[in-house]
């Protein structure tokens, strides 16, 4: 009786979740259709939903992709490459972390929209300066991710591969590493929304293309419903790319799941 209430709670949770969206965007298209709001300033997702048509049949919604990933890209693996092998060896070596930790916890709140002034007059307009402030983003994240994870692996598991005769190199990749994932992954999952965040304050800081560029451009002319439409795509490019990473990292690390 109990397993047959969970599932009939299953199956309406899955009904609730199909019709979320269309529910949303119905009573969003109501709202702007029975003249509660202005829809010059709140276009309907009709409107919203040309705009983007539009946008994609110009061939500028491509080229915008191509580039706002490829400095998320460039970013984000250069702050998580150097957050992960940073984070190990404070995590590790407590000589490391008295060096870099106080560093990195003054650093870390400093939020990377308020480099943008900065990177400015570091770079000028130039793609490094974008990658920059994705980096800024991504690092801080992933090093508290790894040097925490490592901090708070199992002594029991330490304790037994170094009775076992584990040396230093083995310990550390074939115990604490892997024990370590879990909480490096989390790290990474979060960065990677930061890390389109950062992307919006990288493009406003100069760019000729890419998603956040395109949705000052659109807002200098009051063109709404082509803002909206990219800033839907934003969010949906985002949700997939965190999606995606959610399934990769249930795969990497399925002893903790």
């Amino acid at each position: 009786m109990l397993a047959t209430a969970f599932g009939e709670q299953g199956r309406a949770a899955l009904t609730v979740r199909l019709l979320s969206l269309p529910l949303f965007l119905a009573l969003w298209e109501a709202v702007v259709q029975f003249g509660t709001v202005n829809p010059i300033l709140f276009p309907p997702p009709s409107s919203v939903l040309i705009a983007m048509i539009d946008y994609a049949r110009s061939g500028v919604l491509a080229s915008d992709v191509l580039w706002s990933l490829s400095r998320v890209a460039v970013g984000f693996i250069a702050g998580a490459l150097l957050g992960v092998v940073l984070g190990v060896l404070t995590g590790t070596i407590p000589l490391a972390s008295a060096l870099f930790t106080p560093v990195f916890q003054l650093l870390r709140p400093i939020p990377p929209i308020a480099f943008v002034p900065v990177v400015i007059v570091w770079f000028g307009i130039t793609e490094l300066g974008k990658w920059f402030l994705v980096f800024w983003g991504v690092f801080f994240t992933v090093w508290m991710s790894a040097h925490l994870g490592v901090q708070r692996v199992n002594e029991t598991l330490v304790r037994a591969a170094m009775c076992l005769g584990a040396d230093r190199k083995s310990l550390l990749v074939e115990v604490v590493f892997p024990a370590a994932l879990p909480f490096i992954f989390v790290g990474v999952r979060t960065a990677i929304g930061i890390s389109f965040y950062t992307l919006v304050a990288a493009e406003l800081a100069g760019a000729s293309f890419g998603i956040a560029y395109r949705l000052e451009v659109t807002q200098q002319n009051m063109q709404i419903a082509q803002m909206m439409s990219g800033l839907i795509l934003l969010g949906v490019i985002s949700a997939s790319a965190d999606r995606l990473f959610g399934l990769l990292s249930a795969r990497l690390v399925h002893w903790q799941t």
